[in-house]
């Protein structure tokens, strides 16, 4: 459950002809420019969250052009961006449709096909935990694992997905065991095969809260 390796030329060529695909698929930092216009948001949380996405989509597409799209849409640059996107209040209560309008902005410039519900779905996975638990007595991570408590995997659409690890560790722990958390499990899901493309671990606290990130794969 990897990321796939990254693709080389020929990849990209593919990659840029699948752009065209995206719009029909479920920081700034230079000058001032006027906002793309955008239908008013309705009040649903995915609808605001998706707007928001569009938004951020034009303006990567409008600064970087096709090499920027592909980077967004095909590299996992709108999933990535999704972690720090603003306002945070707005992104976090649908990151799925926040990724999917990042992903039609960037994509093609033009064509917009907003969500008609939430897109964001999250699945507890015990088993995953389990079988990471296994790996970690058995390769001297028993003492890092320790502080595993829950692992969701949060679905951004139809195949980009995070995995979230909830962990004993609270913002007052000292952050070597929640380093040491995260590093046991990424060297163990580089060796983990399967469908779809993870993209990020999101270490949080028992609250929820966000403790650390980190790339996968």
């Amino acid at each position: 459950m990897r990321a796939p390796a990254r693709a080389g030329s020929a990849g990209l060529v593919a990659a840029a002809a699948c752009l065209g695909l995206i719009t029909s698929c479920g920081g700034d930092g230079g000058t001032a420019r006027p906002e793309p216009s955008v239908p008013p948001a309705t009040g649903h949380a995915y609808t605001a969250a998706y707007e928001a996405g569009w938004r951020e989509g034009k303006r990567i597409f409008e600064d970087g052009g096709k090499g920027a799209a592909v980077r967004e849409v095909v590299w996992g640059g709108c999933v990535r961006r999704s972690l720090t996107a603003r306002p945070g209040d707005v992104v976090d209560k649908d990151r799925g449709a926040w990724v999917l309008g990042c992903m039609q902005g960037a994509g093609s410039g033009a064509d917009r096909h907003p969500p008609t519900g939430p897109v964001t779905r999250r699945a507890p996975d015990p088993a995953l935990l389990g079988r990471f638990r296994s790996w970690a007595a058995a390769h001297g991570e028993r003492q890092s694992a320790r502080h595993a408590r829950r692992v969701v995997l949060v679905h951004l659409g139809t195949r980009d997905y995070d995995v979230e690890l909830a962990c004993t560790c609270t913002a007052k722990s000292a952050q070597a065991d929640v380093r040491g958390l995260a590093d046991a499990f990424v060297t163990w899901w580089d060796g983990d095969d399967g469908d779809g493309t993870a993209w990020n671990l999101i270490v949080t606290d028992p609250t929820g809260r966000r403790l650390f990130t980190r790339a996968l794969g």
